[in-house]
């Protein structure tokens, strides 16, 4: 691998640095990812581009990161995306303003010139006219000597610009996202016909993931045992049954009940383990010690790091009676790195809580197999353990559980709401063939209140929301376009049959700006 040709990436903070790597591991191309601060030359033959990444700074700002002076001299092909094209701008006496209306989400490009001669041959082989996702504050108003327009937008002039004779490339817009529609073929453009370099479609080993995983626990002796938090989702089942096909009888689900899950997923996580991996779990029930924690808590990162802990806790005390139990293993993923400041200079959005609330005196090691990996490649991995579809393609549900969906305080009376209410989203869209179609679906109780009429009195109650959306990499999200008949279902049932609720709204908020949960 260190041998190859590769790409190198230069990370400004943006949220999706990461998803820039995994497109081109994807595409078969290796890349290695430098601090976007660092501005020492990097000598290395087998520099093939560069890519400058997207960022939450502007190149206005006086401490903004700077382009590294090599990266112009070394004649070598550079994409910038968003910032990066910014920073190339800025470099090159090009001017950058702030946008008097910043666009975040999906707008549609026109492409003015596509002819592999004169134009981009990033646009090669993509449509005149296609959706992007664009997520910035600032603008490039004037290019620099030696750049043209190659793509635009009804706001933004510069949305693809190009030096061509330089192999220098612009994007206003983010093309490692799901949702710029003709993205991968743009980075393959880049890679293949700018860089020269071949693309052949690479997969994840199985066999790879669980020799790493035996290797970590035998590197102590042959006795070590690894214990797991399991929720009964999608991420630590096929975590665990990793670990569980890597150590066997060596490994010990731990399953803490408390009460912030979903109805029944007790029955479900010892139907996985115990039917599915032949693993017997350990179930732990808690509810009244984590309801008890977060007694008038209603800060959500307070949230999450008090769930976190108390997980952590509950481990602790349960590995008490597990001998030789030294490691712990977690169901993190790539996107619950990145939400919490998983690139150095990126914004931190919200802890989770399995990288946000781990204790500096943690006496177990951390084994998280699934940490370099997005939700669609963890589905795909299930699959391949022989997990059935009912669980792969399970819907997503947060570490924290129902604390998050409850905005506010949690009680146990709106805990019980906010479980009623969800269970009715789910039976409604199952109904409808709609549950296996979306990404994700939940109601949140909103801590919002308003005026109804039921019977013949007036109630002052709590608004629910519904979140409906579509995804394929956590990273970001459209909301899904449910028929009106199914919203009508759903707000009738919620309203009539959870007490004290006066109303129901249907969340439209694309991510970005929005994150998944409303916490």
């Amino acid at each position: 691998m260190q041998d190859q040709d590769k790409i190198v990436i230069y990370d400004y903070g943006s949220q999706y640095t990461f998803l820039i790597a995994r497109k081109l591991r994807e595409l078969g191309v290796y890349s290695e990812i430098i601090d976007g601060r660092n501005t020492k030359t990097v000598d290395d033959p087998r520099i093939r581009g560069v890519i400058l990444s997207g960022s939450p700074d502007s190149v206005k700002n006086q401490d903004a990161p700077s382009l590294p002076q090599w990266v112009l001299d070394a004649n070598l092909p550079v994409l910038g995306i968003c910032y990066g094209m910014q920073i190339l701008s800025y470099a090159l006496g090009g001017e950058v303003e702030s946008l008097e209306k910043r666009e975040y989400g999906g707008e549609r490009i026109e492409i003015t010139s596509r002819d592999s001669q004169l134009g981009s041959l990033l646009f090669k082989d993509t449509p005149s006219s296609q959706v992007v996702w664009m997520s910035h504050g600032d603008e490039v108003v004037m290019l620099p000597t030696g750049f043209d327009y190659h793509a635009f937008t009804p706001q933004v002039k510069a949305a693809g610009v190009a030096d061509i004779e330089r192999n220098i490339f612009g994007l206003q817009f983010h093309p490692e996202v799901e949702h710029t529609q003709e993205g991968r073929v743009i980075l393959k453009n880049f890679v293949e016909k700018v860089c020269g370099l071949k693309t052949a479609p690479r997969s994840i080993s199985v066999d790879q993931i669980t020799n790493e995983i035996r290797e970590q626990v035998e590197q102590y002796d042959n006795k070590s045992v690894a214990i797991a938090a399991v929720s009964g989702g999608v991420d630590s089942t096929v975590a665990s049954a990793l670990v569980a096909k890597a150590l066997g009888k060596r490994f010990i689900p731990i399953f803490c009940n408390n009460g912030l899950m979903r109805y029944g997923t007790d029955k479900e996580v010892r139907m996985i383990f115990q039917d599915i991996l032949g693993v017997k779990p350990m179930i732990v029930n808690c509810k009244k010690d984590f309801l008890r924690a977060l007694k008038d808590v209603a800060d959500p990162e307070k949230k999450r790091i008090i769930i976190g802990k108390k997980y952590i806790d509950t481990f602790v005390k349960a590995a008490e009676h597990i001998p030789h139990a030294k490691f712990l293993v977690q169901g993190t993923i790539y996107s619950d790195v990145i939400e919490s400041k998983g690139s150095e200079h990126a914004h931190k959005i919200k802890s989770h809580h399995n990288v946000g609330g781990l204790p500096k005196n943690l006496t177990f090691t951390l084994i998280e197999p699934l940490r370099s990996c997005y939700k669609d490649e963890v589905r795909m991995i299930g699959r391949r353990l022989g997990l059935p579809e009912w669980v792969t393609q399970k819907q997503p549900f947060p570490g924290p559980g129902y604390a998050i969906r409850i905005i506010g305080k949690v009680t146990e009376q709106r805990l019980l709401k906010e479980i009623q209410a969800d269970q009715i989203v789910c039976d409604v869209l199952k109904k409808h063939g709609m549950y296996d179609k979306v990404f994700q679906s939940f109601a949140i109780m909103t801590g919002a209140l308003s005026t109804a009429v039921k019977g013949d009195g007036r109630i002052y109650g709590e608004v629910v929301a519904i979140r409906v959306y579509d995804s394929s990499d956590v990273m970001t999200a459209g909301w899904s376009h449910l028929p009106y008949d199914i919203m009508q279902e759903l707000s009738t049932r919620i309203v009539n049959e959870v007490e004290g609720v006066s109303r129901v709204v249907y969340d439209i908020t694309t991510k970005p700006p929005a994150t998944m949960e409303w916490e």
